[in-house]
Parts: C-alpha cells; sequence; structure tokens
C-alpha cells in the first residue's frame, strides 16, 4: 500500500530502541524508551501559505530526523510500525 502524506505532513518509520546500555545491561522491551528518532519514508507537498502559494518542505525522504516525544500518530501500514506528523514536529535533521 503506498500512502502520500497531504500539505505539511510527513511519515516517519521510528528507528530501533537500544537494547543494550552503554554499561552493557540488557533492557527489556517494557524498560525501553520509544527511540525520537526516524527516516523520513515520503514527505507530503507542503502548506499552503496564507497568499496562496506552496511553501517548500525542509525535509525530504531519506533523512534522519530527531522529534519531540509525543509527536504524530501511530498507523500500521502492512504490518510496519510507522508515525505520520507535522513537518513542525522535526525538532532537527541528523546528518
Amino acid at each position: 500500500m503506498a500512502i502520500t502524506p497531504l500539505r505539511d505532513k510527513i511519515l516517519v518509520k521510528r528507528l530501533e530502541a537500544q537494547e543494550v546500555t552503554k554499561g552493557g545491561i540488557v533492557l527489556p522491551d517494557s524498560a525501553r524508551e520509544k527511540p525520537k528518532e526516524g527516516k523520513i519514508q515520503a514527505v507530503g507537498p507542503g502548506k499552503i501559505l496564507d497568499d496562496g502559494t506552496r511553501g517548500k518542505m525542509t525535509v525530504k525522504k531519506g533523512d534522519r530526523v530527531l522529534f519531540s516525544s509525543y509527536a504524530g500518530t501511530e498507523i500500521k501500514i502492512d504490518g510496519e510500525e510507522l508515525l505520520i506528523m507535522s513537518e513542525d514536529d522535526v525538532l532537527a535533521i541528523i546528518k
């Protein structure tokens, strides 16, 4: 199934949670914090501005991003968990 986000929305695949701490302790699934990092799978065309023109998106497909803790809506597509969120929820692009 293909999904195309609308306006300034983006589709993000959350990166895997860390399984082992820096000290070598293995964390069970219940103790792992959900990562706030992901890879953009798709982007919308951009927000429509007050003057009727379309704003340009700052992020693009394939970018690795950092987003806020409670950003977006979790969805499941073909058994894969993804987030759909506004571009405003992205805090930084990781290079």
